[in-house]
């Protein structure tokens, strides 16, 4: 750990070599981050860009949660951010009719034969709002409150997007373990 703090001070005082070994330490993970909220390569490297300035130019790292951490949420800000510009998640009100019932799930033993790339690759053909209260709740361990506070909707409407999206991504995979099975 005494190379991180070094790591932090560096970025602080501006160092462009701990700067740089910072990017080199986070940036594939991060990528990854930016791309489960974005849905779509080149935006997610626009927002990894754009996040990473915002860190450099205003380092303010306080230590309360690790480094990883830190970043971590900046890249999910950033995320939203660039989502809410491009007028991405301004619909995230799900009315009821529009919620399709989850069909029935494959047996765990067909089930594994999905590979995570393959649903990563799933998650991102969500719906941009359904995409994005799916990765709060699911990978970013947000509640539902926390979710309606981080991109301004209703308690009532995250449930109804992570639903809608569990529903639409059994769907998916159920989709493409039959066209397997088919092969």
């Amino acid at each position: 750990m005494e190379n991180e703090i070094e790591l932090i001070k560096g970025c602080r005082a501006g160092n462009n070599l701990a700067r740089k070994q910072l990017y080199t330490l986070y940036s594939n993970k991060m990528l990854a981050v930016c791309y489960r909220y974005t849905g779509d390569m080149d935006a997610a490297h626009d927002v990894l860009h754009d996040a990473f300035i915002k860190i450099f130019t205003g380092f303010s790292f306080r230590g309360e949660a690790s480094l990883g951490t830190w970043i971590t949420k900046v890249m999910i800000t950033q995320a939203i951010d660039y989502l809410r510009k491009q007028k991405r998640i301004s619909r995230t009100i799900v009315h009821e009719e529009e919620i399709p019932d989850i069909p029935d799930l494959p047996e765990k033993d067909n089930a594994s034969q999905i590979t995570e790339e393959q649903l990563m690759a799933f998650v991102a053909e969500l719906p941009d709002g359904c995409r994005t209260v799916f990765n709060l709740f699911v990978f970013d361990e947000k509640s539902h409150k926390e979710i309606a506070e981080m991109l301004h909707i209703k308690e009532h409407s995250s449930t109804s997007q992570l639903h809608r999206a569990k529903c639409l991504l059994a769907k998916r995979i159920k989709e493409y373990l039959n066209h397997e099975e088919r092969k």
